[in-house]
């Protein structure tokens, strides 16, 4: 296949004038067929002819994922369901699924953005893809599937669980790229040293790692542990799927986003103001070339910047970098906002701690406790007692000192925390808030 590339290096101007009449089709669309969002406009006054340029998108309210569920299951479909020829949805862990729908001219876009997403990653024509996310409702192993094949790429369509078999297809099949969740690859790298087997005996070349936030520690974890080189993408069901934004194999320097299909901005997620480039802020994407299920400013509640300045690699497209959090991940522990993703990266730089942690939020009287559960290698917790406390007192002291919060810090010895086969469950909050 010969990849349509021109527009991830076309000058910007030519690039915001497609940009531009894919918006403007797009806001005829749902304007038309879409009663959510014609009467959002009609509340604000306004019509798709009002938008006379990118800068009036501002002017659209922001969708959010509790519009889609108000809507549930069809209601913001722009086409009739006889031409819905495939039905995903989120897994609902957070409440009511959100469903999308896709034409066959989508599933199409998405495959074609997926297989340049791969072709970003280190994928070619040749390749031999082991793609370990989960097929089903969730988007990712379908997405992953059909842009390999759209790349002219071998695909092994293994999905998740099953993971010492995993490691024998690996070993015998002989793959040259992984995809899955970060969590999960670092997951096989356990289970392959378990039984004896080193990724250094594997062919990978990349991973392609996404579907959850994950530092730049646990990248050089990863890198270490499976021998590749290991590239982060992103993407959302409500968007199209994985496939929005990946970061190039030359740079790791933030994630392309592939404008041509995808307009990005970052707003205050207080106030909803935009905020310019480099400042940080919860992610904003509006669909511009999706038929059955296009989104307004939908408010992905992803913490992140955007980089407007050209890659190395030549593409010109504006980089977001990577996500740092989620608005509604972000735990207030006395007042202080934290991240998951800013604990990760305090855990991942100390020596003698493995990749697997959890945070458990309880209410003890009036006032929220924060206990970090981290496992530490097995000779680590079968040395002396003292040796273990001192590791924990150092992590209490540079939590402290890094993110202004005090929080218990409990290690556990290898294994002990559950294993995801999808996203990792970073978070366990016992508080009736």
């Amino acid at each position: 296949m010969i990849l349509d590339i021109g527009f991830e290096t076309m000058p910007r101007e030519d690039l915001e004038s497609i940009v531009f009449r894919r918006l403007e089709a797009t806001l005829k669309r749902v304007y038309a067929n879409v009663p959510f969002y014609r009467k959002t406009f009609e509340d604000n006054n306004i019509t798709p002819a009002d938008i006379q340029s990118l800068d009036d998108l501002k002017r659209i309210p922001f969708t959010t994922k509790e519009d889609l569920r108000q809507n549930y299951p069809f209601g913001m479909f722009s086409v009739p369901m006889d031409q819905v020829v495939r039905i995903h949805a989120s897994s609902g862990t957070t409440g009511q699924p959100t469903v999308v729908g896709y034409t066959a001219r989508d599933v199409d876009t998405w495959a074609g953005l997926m297989a340049r997403s791969l072709a970003a990653g280190g994928a070619s024509r040749g390749d031999m893809i082991h793609n370990a996310y989960g097929y089903g409702l969730f988007t990712g192993g379908l997405g992953i599937h059909y842009g390999a094949e759209k790349l002219g790429a071998s695909v092994i369509p293994v999905s998740g669980g099953n993971t010492r078999r995993q490691i024998v297809i690996m070993k015998d099949f002989g793959p040259t790229i992984l995809t899955a969740t970060p969590s999960y690859a670092l997951h096989l790298a356990e289970v392959a040293e378990e039984t004896g087997v080193s990724f250094e005996d594997f062919k990978f070349k990349y991973g392609i790692f996404g579907a959850e936030p994950w530092s730049e520690q646990m990248r050089e974890e990863i890198e270490r542990k499976l021998n590749l080189t290991a590239v982060d993408i992103y993407g959302l069901s409500e968007v199209i799927g994985p496939g929005v934004a990946i970061e190039c194999y030359e740079a790791k320097k933030g994630l392309h986003i592939f404008e041509d299909h995808f307009i990005p901005e970052i707003i205050n997620p207080e106030t909803g103001e935009v905020l310019p480039y480099g400042e940080t802020g919860e992610l904003v994407f509006t669909s511009i070339t999706k038929e059955a299920f296009p989104v307004i400013r939908y408010r992905t509640r992803d913490i992140s910047s955007l980089n407007p300045e050209p890659c190395i690699c030549g593409r010109t497209h504006v980089r977001m970098n990577k996500v740092s959090g989620r608005t509604d991940d972000m735990l207030i522990i006395r007042g202080v906002n934290v991240f998951p993703s800013q604990i990760e990266s305090i855990l991942m730089d100390m020596d003698d701690v493995e990749p697997h942690y959890q945070l458990v939020v309880d209410r003890e009287g009036k006032l929220d406790t924060l206990t970090i559960m981290v496992e530490v290698g097995e000779r680590v917790f079968s040395d002396e007692v003292k040796h273990l406390q001192n590791m924990e007192r150092k992590i209490v002291k540079n939590i402290k000192e890094y993110l202004g919060i005090s929080a218990r810090v409990k290690l556990v010895e290898p294994k002990t925390i559950a294993r995801s086969e999808g996203k990792a469950v970073r978070v366990i909050d016992n508080r009736d808030l």
